[in-house]
């Protein structure tokens, strides 16, 4: 077996402007939603989201002020993974290096931007609906799903195989693990992985709400309105932002003289083929035991999952079955927890983002909360860690879940670095 080593991260979320200050804030259950401002909102209200805290043009340079904002997010977790991984752009081994990215919806603030300004022009005055046809000739690149990844690859010349996964909230956990099998089994030997997601539009929220899934406003505290396995749960609070992990074979990695964050050990995916919007135990449960397979390790081994954990009735209950059913008497002693409960729902970008934040959690032996689980629903019997971090002491192993509507479901098994 070919070990897969985590040796760079890097994040911009609503949280932080990096992995450290993210992390910080989970732990310390400092939630990031707040009221959709009126002018996304559509018409729209008690709309919540959760914005980046860090506008990320400037933390960029002026060549990526005419990218999608989903994009720019993506480049800024990149420099900054690739930085801790101490990797220069246009390495030696540029054609064994790749670029896997995870995106729900591409380009989504290009494409809302468009058609706002065409139906403004086009209803407007004759010279105005002469020019509504007019946009901007970088508008298909802009707003295409692997936006990302051509300006990520383009920028640190990275030329080895690597693709665009968009399959909705699963997104960036997939691309995570197609990396992973890609080094394992010898057609790279690096690879840069990045989830992102920017659709706080006024279009966006318009589709998301007419789903009835998303979050009402909670009245003492608008902030505490996204609770994970509380009984009180009313929905998710749409999020954006971006993660970045480095991964190398362990050869690569002793021939340069790196170092790593961790092991990346199992990835697990199925698919429910059950409904397009309602989860499967059943599903899910495959996934997390063929993660844990892969990995090698018995359930017992896995100290902390940062659970999918989004906040609505059926979602949540069913994903407790399933890591109950995988997990079996382990789960007595297991800390789960939902990160979503103060970064919101971040669709493409959640399964990288909740992925570091899991790791990061192996690191520091401690636990983040479930922010807001003040009256923990019966059905959901786990220990979902309630309104404060938890010291954990050594943890070997730790594990990610992101689920996606479609049916699609994906686990990462992440582990300490065996030498």
């Amino acid at each position: 077996m070919n070990p897969v080593l985590v040796t760079g991260m890097g994040m911009l979320s609503p949280l932080g402007a990096d992995c450290a200050s993210s992390f910080e804030a989970a732990c310390a259950a400092r939630s990031a939603v707040r009221a959709v401002p009126e002018a996304l909102a559509a018409g729209l209200s008690d709309l919540l989201m959760a914005p980046v805290s860090a506008e990320p043009l400037g933390l960029l340079d002026s060549q990526a002020a005419g990218l999608d904002r989903a994009t720019q997010l993506a480049l800024v977790a990149a420099q900054q993974a690739m930085a801790d991984a101490d990797i220069a752009p246009r390495p030696a081994d540029a054609e064994r290096f790749g670029v896997f990215v995870g995106i729900g919806f591409g380009g989504a603030h290009t494409l809302d931007a468009m058609f706002a300004r065409y139906y403004t022009a086009l209803y407007g005055d004759a010279q105005s609906r002469r020019r509504a046809t007019v946009v901007h000739p970088l508008s298909v690149p802009r707003m295409m799903a692997n936006a990302a990844h051509a300006a990520v690859s383009l920028r640190y010349g990275l030329l080895g195989q690597g693709s665009t996964y968009s399959v909705a909230c699963a997104s960036s956990a997939v691309a995570a693990g197609e990396a992973l099998r890609a080094i394992r089994h010898g057609y790279l030997d690096a690879a840069l992985v990045i989830g992102a997601e920017s659709m706080l539009t006024p279009g966006s929220f318009v589709a998301w709400n007419a789903l009835r899934v998303m979050a009402r406003p909670h009245a003492p505290d608008i902030a505490a309105s996204c609770r994970p396995f509380d009984r009180a749960r009313t929905g998710f609070v749409l999020g954006e932002g971006a993660a970045a992990l480095v991964l190398e074979s362990r050869a690569r990695l002793r021939a340069r003289k790196g170092r790593a964050h961790a092991e990346l050990a199992g990835y697990g995916t199925s698919s429910d083929a059950h409904h397009l919007t309602a989860p499967s135990a059943q599903g899910q449960a495959a996934a997390m035991r063929q993660a844990l397979a892969e990995a090698g390790l018995e359930p017992a081994q896995v100290r902390y999952l940062n659970a999918h954990g989004t906040a609505t009735e059926v979602g949540d209950i069913v994903e407790a079955q399933a890591i109950r059913a995988v997990f079996g008497a382990a789960a007595n002693t297991l800390a789960v927890s939902s990160t979503k409960a103060v970064h919101g729902h971040l669709i493409g970008a959640g399964g990288a983002v909740e992925l570091a934040l899991a790791i990061l959690a192996m690191q520091r032996g401690l636990a983040p909360p479930t922010a807001h689980l003040e009256d923990p629903d019966p059905r959901c019997a786990l220990d979902c860690v309630p309104l404060q971090a938890r010291e954990l002491g050594t943890v070997d192993a730790v594990m990610s879940n992101a689920f996606a509507f479609g049916g699609s479901n994906a686990s990462l098994v992440a582990r300490r670095v065996r030498h």
